[in-house]
């Protein structure tokens, strides 16, 4: 038995290979090198989907169908009650999800793409007082998501911003959601059951619900100066430093340095953007330092939650969304490994070992 299930290979996949001790991610047979930054999320999720629908079209068919599909969730809606209004942002998208039919196919799949992307940005502005916006199905998927929460253009650089983030965080092996949707596809559930299973992991602080604290630590030191001050107390109270330390990675994240590089190329076209760059390379390198100097014994590096903070707060999404920003880019990865499974895997049913008190037995 392995506490955690650490080590223990549980699929295998074509879909991508998280090398924790060189620090590097390959999805599909390209590096994340190769696509952050590069590659649109479309092109991304086309690479992904190949091989597991059929009549699966070319990368700008997709997008177009991709279009479509955020036209056709964004009459469910029309269910933001002031009961969904109450809920977390994240909770708000996964019941608004559970409304899209179940099924398998390629359509199903595409609605589940555009679900987080049109659920989110409606659900930010219902909690702002704000009325949804429609979407344009023939913007991009990253220009199009940003449209709706800003209700203005997104500029290129924005949208090449979130595009980046997006194919990066789009799929990273047999993560905890991604297994989770991968056990719920196992039984034949669905693909919505899937990627409902997905989110409902993904939420958890220990997975994706972390970024958001990034941007609360930030704010608390407030200037370079107090960082090493503020996390040492941190430290000493016992709390997480959020933004550092991976349960795979034994050097840097490298999706740390792919959402870092995002940021500062869209900084090049701002007044503020460098600033606060600048600030939080200030406190991860106070950070780094700390952990080196207390944990010398453990490699505890940045991760893909320190800049994912500072990339989704200049793109004006607010830090209880972040996790649902994520679940944009997730999914696409939760549905391809959905469809592997079903493809070629077994129902998912490991064994458990009791340790708990043996009957009694009469005498």
């Amino acid at each position: 038995m392995s506490d955690g299930l650490e080590g223990v290979i549980a699929a295998d996949t074509i879909l991508s290979e998280v090398d924790g001790e060189a620090g590097r991610l390959v999805i599909r047979g390209r590096s994340l090198d190769d696509l952050s930054g590069q590659a649109r999320f479309e092109e991304v999720m086309a690479l992904l989907f190949a091989g597991f629908f059929d009549g699966l079209p070319d990368e700008a068919g997709l997008s177009e169908a991709l279009g479509r599909a955020r036209a056709e969730v964004f009459r469910e809606t029309a269910a933001l009650d002031a009961g969904l209004k109450a809920l977390g942002p994240i909770e708000a998208v996964r019941a608004l999800t559970a409304r899209l039919h179940d099924g398998d196919d390629l359509a199903v799949a595409l609605r589940l793409v555009a679900a987080p992307a049109v659920f989110t940005p409606a659900v930010v502005r219902a909690r702002q007082g704000l009325a949804p916006i429609a979407p344009d199905p023939s913007l991009s998927h990253a220009a199009d998501i940003l449209r709706m929460v800003k209700g203005r253009p997104a500029s290129a650089a924005e949208a090449a911003g979130l595009d980046a983030y997006l194919v990066t965080v789009s799929d990273h092996g047999l993560n905890a959601s991604t297994f989770a949707a991968r056990v719920i596809a196992s039984t034949r559930a669905g693909l919505t059951s899937a990627v409902l299973g997905g989110i409902s992991a993904l939420k958890g602080p220990l997975h994706g619900g972390a970024p958001g604290p990034v941007i609360e630590m930030l704010d608390q030191i407030g200037e370079p100066q107090n960082a090493r001050a503020w996390i040492e107390a941190a430290l000493d109270r016992g709390d997480r430093l959020m933004g550092f330390g991976h349960r795979v990675y034994r050097v840097r994240d490298p999706r740390a340095d792919a959402l870092k590089q995002a940021v500062r190329v869209m900084g090049e076209g701002s007044n503020a953007l460098p600033g606060r760059l600048a600030f939080a390379e200030a406190v991860e390198s106070a950070a780094l330092a700390i952990l080196k100097e207390r944990k010398p014994d453990r490699s505890l590096q940045t991760n893909v939650e320190f800049y994912t903070a500072l990339l989704l707060e200049a793109l004006a999404f607010p830090p209880e969304a972040f996790t649902c920003v994520f679940a944009m880019g997730r999914v696409a990865g939760w549905i391809a490994h959905a469809r592997e499974q079903l493809a070629g895997g077994r129902l998912i049913r490991p064994q458990s070992r009791y340790v708990g008190p043996e009957p009694r037995i009469a005498a």
